[in-house]
């Protein structure tokens, strides 16, 4: 029997990564973050336990990585929706689609991301892994389609808008509304509130799905890392 070549060995070693990703955010969406072990997630993906280890310095790493994966697929799925934004106003759509799908992951997956933001919110911070990269250069795609001159500005600024807009979703005792978290930021990039997926049309998409199932629908997407999405750019970003 001949050895696998380098290919086959990288796509397995890419599938294999992957399904442990897949069962980190299915378990700590069932669970919660500490109540999830490497051993049940090891266990759910079918893997070695020592496998984490070999791709992960730690738990808290290999949270972080599976909800950037979370976070990159919900975004790449939106932007991609069809109708595929194109024409006039085209780059305010895409703007608004990545503002509700990100919103939108605090509303459907609140466990998930109130155990990240705690986490990033650590010393360690942000984790630089692959799953981060794709997140990044899809909200760098959504603000230069937007119109942005200076995507080094202001991708960064578009980013700090929605994590605060995410920790003010989740704060415990003291939630905002998502609905005017939603509004602030659409005023803020001159969006109207029709664009994108408005809140009511958002929940009755989700109703009778379970966070863990929307989990599951999205681990079936392929990462698409540098992949260009239709459209042209909008009118410039508002300073």
């Amino acid at each position: 029997m001949s050895p696998r070549s380098a290919s086959v060995n990288e796509e397995l070693r890419r599938r294999s990564r992957e399904r442990l990703l897949q069962a980190t955010v299915e378990l700590v969406a069932e669970r919660g973050y500490e109540a999830t072990t490497l051993g049940a997630i090891a266990d759910r993906a079918g893997s070695a336990r020592g496998l984490i280890s070999y791709y992960f310095p730690g738990k808290r790493q290999l949270f972080q990585s599976s909800v950037h994966r979370l976070m990159h697929l919900t975004l790449a799925e939106a932007l991609e929706r069809a109708p595929v934004p194109e024409g006039p106003g085209s780059g305010q759509e895409t703007l608004a689609r990545a503002i509700d799908a990100v919103l939108g992951l605090a509303r459907d997956h609140p466990v998930l991301m109130r155990a990240h933001m705690a986490g990033i919110l650590q010393q360690e911070g942000f984790v630089q892994c692959d799953e981060q990269q794709r997140l990044a250069v899809l909200l760098r795609t959504a603000v230069t389609r937007y119109g942005s001159t200076d995507p080094d500005r202001d991708y960064p600024l578009l980013r700090a808008n929605l994590m605060g807009a995410v920790v003010a979703v989740l704060l415990p005792g003291a939630p905002m509304p998502l609905e005017r978290l939603r509004g602030e930021l659409f005023a803020r990039y001159g969006l109207e509130w029709e664009r994108g997926v408005p809140p009511k049309e958002a929940a009755r998409r989700a109703e009778g799905v379970s966070s863990v199932e929307l989990v599951r629908r999205l681990g079936g997407g392929t990462p698409c890392a540098g992949k260009q999405l239709p459209g042209a750019h909008g009118t410039p970003a508002q300073r």
